[in-house]
């Protein structure tokens, strides 16, 4: 049958998707994917290819994308010539491409009453629902259909401004106690072989780490968790201790993923087989070609099967790119004047709108983040961060004046403290 056929109708698609019917009519109506046709009637008729195309909207979901920014991203390829189900950075994977792990409306149901149980801080009614949810499906299912599809909407509606953020770490807090509780009632490994999960060092996101474990142990693998934010130093006296067969590292922002590039340089010159995931990667996939490592992947399933395929072959880390020249001269600039930089921006934006506080954050993260794409050896890698902040200027309705000002600041005292050295920083300062 051809993929563009209209062949399924609505109830089909939610089932073979998960996605809830009004989402899938707010995507039409707002993004205008999918496409679908109409009988005489009036109702919708979907193709294979519609399924496709919102199966890989939920996966950029996943890897941290707003469904805004995944329907640009696909819109961009499209405009690039690239069939976007096709894309070699994109493209769906078998898992991908496969029946989520419970399909239909049920499911949904219980997601839809989780969350809104969340957003009214009632923990006892959470529990009841998970405990409910836990009675008629599987664990992977609540895990990744109820548990992790929920705290990511959850999160979505933060970023657009409809969730506050005592809502969303009261959920998250929540998510946490559930999966460890989860965690500790997993019967001893069956299986030979060890594998050390942890966040880098300033990565405090846990809940993938979590989920991560819990697929893993329930398929008989032993591993052990060291947590979020595990310092560079602490990792490395951990190893000698746990003698892991594979280590597994998680980045979720483009500066702890510069850490975890340092660590795989490390765990190379040891012979200790390195894998990592998280958001950033999926964001930028030019971020992988620089990690002396295996990526797992876009999804959980996808990073259980990926370490399996590892556990059994060993096989050897690809080649990485190598930093030019010019960029290593200027981060070593950058480093020894990057205090220098802060100081001088704070001092400029004294009399400014933006709050005293603010300003700290916002100098403290354009910093690691610069340094970050410098490490990587590519400035470009920036862009994506500064429409993710824009974005949210734009939702939470704060004018956008005071980055630009905050941002002219920041450049002016990069040019005068870094002069020719800083160039790749000043060109991309520049182009914003």
């Amino acid at each position: 049958m051809d993929r563009t056929t209209p062949t399924f109708n609505l109830k089909a698609v939610v089932q073979e998707t998960g996605i809830k019917p009004d989402t899938l009519r707010a995507w039409e109506r707002r993004y205008g994917l999918p496409e679908p046709d109409r009988t005489s009637g009036g109702h919708r008729l979907y193709s294979q290819r519609d399924i496709d195309t919102l199966r890989w909207l939920i996966v950029r979901q996943d890897e941290g994308l707003s469904i805004s920014r995944a329907v640009e991203l696909w819109r961009q390829l499209e405009g690039e010539g690239q069939d976007p189900l096709l894309s070699s950075d994109y493209s769906l994977s078998e898992s991908d491409s496969a029946p989520p792990l419970a399909a239909g409306e049920e499911v949904t149901a219980f997601r839809e009453r989780w969350i809104a149980a969340c957003l009214a801080f009632h923990e006892r009614a959470a529990d009841q629902i998970l405990a409910q949810g836990f009675a008629l499906f599987p664990v992977e299912v609540v895990c990744l259909e109820v548990l992790q599809r929920g705290i990511r909407e959850i999160g979505e509606g933060w970023y657009t401004g409809v969730v506050s953020v005592q809502q969303e770490h009261f959920a998250s807090a929540l998510v946490v106690r559930k999966l460890e509780s989860l965690l500790g009632a997993i019967p001893p490994p069956t299986r030979a072989g060890r594998i050390l999960v942890a966040g880098t060092a300033e990565e405090e996101h846990v809940i993938g780490q979590l989920l991560f474990q819990i697929l893993l142990r329930r398929k008989g693998w032993e591993t052990v968790y060291l947590g979020a934010n595990v310092p560079v130093q602490r990792l490395q006296e951990s190893l000698d201790v746990v003698r892991p067969q594979l280590v597994v590292l998680t980045a979720q922002q483009l500066y702890t993923a510069a850490t975890l590039q340092t660590i795989a340089e490390s765990l190379a010159d040891k012979d200790i087989p390195l894998a990592y995931a998280g958001r950033i990667f999926g964001l930028l996939p030019p971020v992988r070609g620089r990690i002396r490592g295996h990526y797992l992947g876009d999804t959980l399933r996808q990073a259980v099967e990926q370490v399996e395929k590892l556990l059994m072959a060993a096989p050897a880390p690809p080649e990485v790119q190598p930093v030019s020249a010019q960029y290593q001269t200027a981060l070593i600039h950058f480093q020894r004047n990057a205090a220098g930089i802060q100081a001088r921006m704070m001092t400029a934006m004294e009399r400014s709108e933006l709050q005293p506080s603010h300003l700290q954050v916002a100098g403290l993260n354009l910093t690691r983040s610069i340094h970050a794409a410098l490490q990587l050896g590519d400035m470009g890698l920036l862009h994506g961060e500064m429409e993710w902040i824009q974005g949210l200027l734009h939702n939470f309705e704060i004018p956008q004046e005071g980055l630009r000002r905050f941002l002219k600041v920041y450049r002016d005292a990069t040019s005068d403290l870094l002069g020719a050295e800083g160039q790749p920083v000043l060109d991309w300062l520049d182009a914003l």
